[in-house]
């Protein structure tokens, strides 16, 4: 063997070929494992079988082919440590110089609904967050690589200064494994988390893939990055596919969770306007122009400028709508070529797909705080307007039952103190974000106007105190939904018989601070 020895044992083969042919041309002689090995070689490369080195087969199936003395020490023994050096010479163990590994794509293969338990605890890589973790913990005398992206670099160092890497390069390539071998060991733990069912363990293990650099946060001085979840699919915001537009923001990203959120919770072809979180209008309807004509309406001042979100197709009718008003964002399932047409002409529109969701899923929602996280799940919990609770002389109609529905799920998206003032199938005017929930029954009625008269309201808590509840009734609001629960709720649904209201109690409330 040659002086230098580099092992390469990796899942992602992208441009592998390429970096051991720089790396023998620089002086390192190439040892390897089975499937490695076998890519190297028919490429017509020299390389050395690891179980030629150790004097040890591969055996289980491939689970054990790199844990062997004779790796692990010829990577950890130390160079400038004289005992070391002996007991290697001793020992028979040369050293290895570059260790370049990628682990089994553990976090694609959980990703996909189809992969069995089994196959995912074959997902697990053993052997190679090992390597990795031995090559980084002597950084001082030894090289590691375990990501593709760095193969130019590392190749051009090493052609550079004589087949050597520099300090620096050798501490920042460890610090970038050790990182990795964090977010494995993370996916791992949350996926068996989730497994076994435990939402909320001793410890929380996240692992989060930086995805971009964003120009700046909420204000020019405050620098942002977006980060992906690992275990996120296809239906996340995160892993959104881009049509047009200019880059998002960090505003942008929170208004588009936002509004994809709340549509989400309304249901299939549900479009939601945002406005600094803030819900300014939400519809149904199939044809996505007559949705957002109708959301829209509810706020159109607070609607410029807004970010909008439908759980449907975006077609060349309703790109004309939008184009029509000045928009930030736009999220849809899908767009037709007829609409990017159109929406061609208005570039800076930033226009997003998300995978649709099969159904419904987990969503757990993380807050930092100083010094901690807060962790809670979504606000999915179903909530029937057959379990609800005639509390009125003057029971609801039909019609009002099912309005009350939709301002109530509408609501889990508004931000708290909220009211939504609503007919069947759109908002006709929200208050949220308010500190008294009698302003925000001021704000829902003033943004619905005449619309009121008729409407239906829901409440995301309950009413501390008449003045609301005379509020909406004043305005012909004639149904109102609210969890119950004050001290006062006698005197509310008494204001509300005075009024000739029909009332529910829900039983559950729907702060979102």
């Amino acid at each position: 063997m040659t002086a230098r020895l580099a092992l390469l044992s990796v899942s992602d083969r992208t441009g592998l070929v390429d970096f051991a042919r720089a790396l023998v041309a620089q002086g390192f002689g190439l040892l390897s494992t089975g499937g490695t090995a076998a890519h190297l070689a028919a490429s017509g490369l020299s390389v050395t079988k690891v179980e030629d080195l150790t004097g040890f087969p591969e055996v289980f199936g491939g689970r054990v082919k790199t844990l062997h003395p004779k790796l692990f020490g010829g990577i950890l023994f130390d160079r400038s440590v004289d005992r070391d050096r002996s007991e290697a010479a001793a020992n028979g163990v040369g050293p290895i110089d570059l260790v370049v590994v990628n682990l089994y794509p553990f976090e694609d293969a959980v990703a996909r609904a189809e992969t069995t338990f089994a196959e995912a605890i074959e997902k697990i890589d053993v052997g190679g967050p090992s390597l990795l973790r031995a090559a980084a913990k002597n950084h001082a005398h030894v090289g590691v690589v375990c990501d593709p992206a760095d193969y130019p670099s590392v190749a051009a160092e090493l052609k550079a200064n004589a087949g050597v890497l520099g300090d620096e390069t050798r501490r920042r390539l460890a610090a970038k494994v050790f990182r990795r071998t964090a977010a494995y060991d993370a996916a791992i733990a949350r996926w068996f988390s989730a497994e076994t069912g435990e939402t909320f363990p001793e410890r929380l293990s996240l692992s989060f893939a930086r995805a971009a650099s964003l120009r700046y946060g909420e204000n020019p001085h405050q620098k942002a990055s977006l980060y992906v979840d690992a275990a996120a699919a296809a239906p996340a915001l995160s892993r959104y596919a881009f049509v047009q537009g200019k880059e998002l923001s960090y505003n942008n990203f929170l208004d588009a969770d936002a509004a994809l959120y709340t549509s989400r919770v309304v249901g299939p072809s549900a479009l939601t306007i945002v406005k600094h979180r803030i819900p300014a209008g939400a519809a149904t309807a199939p044809a996505m122009v007559d949705a957002f004509e109708a959301a829209w309406a509810s706020d159109p001042i607070a609607g410029f400028g807004g970010v909008v979100a439908y759980t449907g197709t975006l077609d060349a009718e309703a790109a004309a709508a939008l184009t029509s008003r000045f928009l930030e964002v736009v999220v849809v399932h899908d767009v037709t070529d007829d609409a990017k047409a159109v929406l061609a002409k208005k570039p800076n529109l930033r226009v997003l797909t998300v995978g649709k969701e099969a159904g419904p899923r987990p969503r757990l929602e993380a807050r930092g705080i100083d010094g901690g996280l807060l962790l809670q799940e979504g606000d999915l919990a179903p909530d029937d307007a057959p379990d609800w609770k005639v509390v009125t002389k003057r029971a609801p109609t039909d019609g009002e039952t099912r309005a009350m529905r939709f301002a109530n799920l509408v609501l889990r998206g508004v931000v708290s103190n909220g009211i939504v003032v609503a007919g069947e199938t759109a908002t006709y005017g929200i208050g949220g974000g308010r500190t008294s929930r009698v302003d925000a029954c001021r704000d829902a009625v003033g943004k619905a106007g005449d619309r009121a008269k008729g409407a239906v309201a829901a409440s995301d808590a309950f009413f501390p105190f008449p003045d609301g509840l005379e509020v909406l009734a004043k305005a012909g609001v004639t149904a109102v939904a609210q969890p119950g629960g004050s001290v006062k709720d006698a005197e509310v649904v008494a204001a509300a018989d005075a009024a000739g209201i029909a009332m529910v109690f829900t039983g559950k409330r729907h702060f979102r601070h």
